[in-house]
């Protein structure tokens, strides 16, 4: 790898090396690595772009990372991942996709990951997008997560996006089955005339299912931002859905949380909040010497933290 798509791996999966465990890396429309583990397969699929992960049951401790990257101005693409976790595995995987364009011509990855989670099983699935160059050619990723989680599994998908992507759209839908948990928690960050898009839907089907979705956006300069999140108790069940959005200069940021009670025992909450900084904040890190835009900058890394 050259020097920009070793940046753009560090990026988006904070690999410096090779990483330990099974890994997929794939640049520029390519698979460019791989290995696999006595427990963790990858194959390439026959029918469409993409690979197939599957966990073995009782797999525990182990990674899978699946980053991509784009350094050609002009590619685009649309992958299929699907991921088989077997019952009571432990695993963590890595995704996240980062672009570099420095040309004139847009460049895009679509990509659409199914999650099958099996009995008992827990997955920390972490993903980053992530762009740069110089160029006047766009920068989009579209990503696409499908959760399936079977009885007592449970789920955590941490998404980042805090720079250079100039239009994203952020699609999760997913089912929970009895005793079954879901947690999602997203950081956005958007600038200049960027545009982002997050739509949620969460089916709590299972007898004590549980959601957890959880939101932090910053929107600046002129770029706008939609956020949707709609959970739907079917059973009994606890769900939560809260957006919370600092609004800087000239952008805009649009919030609807909704909540759907099917059943008599199913317990919602939902929460939204968009507002500036707070003037004294501002005031107080300037006392203790920062410039405003350095202590907006402290306020900003703060709240997404």
């Amino acid at each position: 790898m050259n020097a920009i798509e070793k940046n753009l791996l560090e990026a988006v999966a904070d690999l410096h090396d090779v990483p330990e465990g099974a890994y997929n890396i794939r640049a520029n429309g390519e698979s460019t690595g791989r290995v696999t583990t006595a427990n963790i397969d990858i194959v390439t699929k026959t029918d469409k772009p993409g690979i197939d992960i599957r966990i073995k049951p009782g797999t525990r401790n182990e990674s899978v990372h699946i980053p991509v990257i784009i350094s050609k101005a002009g590619l685009q693409e649309l992958v299929y991942n699907d991921f088989f976790i077997g019952n009571n595995a432990d695993v963590t995987i890595v995704a996240g996709c980062g672009i570099h364009n420095s040309g004139e011509d847009e460049s895009r990855h679509d990509g659409v990951h199914t999650f099958y989670v099996g009995k008992n099983a827990h997955v920390r699935y972490v993903e980053k997008h992530y762009g740069d160059g110089d160029g006047n050619g766009k920068r989009v990723i579209n990503p696409h997560t499908v959760i399936v989680l079977e009885e007592g599994a449970s789920m955590e998908l941490e998404t980042t996006q805090i720079k250079g992507v100039d239009s994203t759209r952020r699609i999760t839908d997913a089912t929970v089955a009895d005793g079954a948990s879901l947690t999602i928690r997203e950081k956005l960050l958007t600038h200049g005339d960027q545009f982002a898009e997050t739509d949620f839907t969460v089916e709590l089907n299972g007898v004590d299912s549980s959601a957890n979705v959880i939101s932090r956006s910053v929107a600046k300069d002129r770029s706008k931002q939609r956020f949707l999140s709609r959970i739907h108790g079917n059973n009994r069940c606890n769900g939560h859905t809260e957006c919370d959005a600092i609004l800087m200069d000239n952008a805009s940021v649009c919030a609807i949380p909704e909540i759907v009670a099917n059943h008599l025992d199913a317990a919602l909450i939902h929460e939204a909040a968009i507002g500036k900084i707070a003037g004294e904040q501002l005031i107080k890190l300037m006392t203790l010497g920062l410039t405003e835009q350095q202590a907006e900058e402290e306020i900003i890394n703060g709240f997404l933290k």
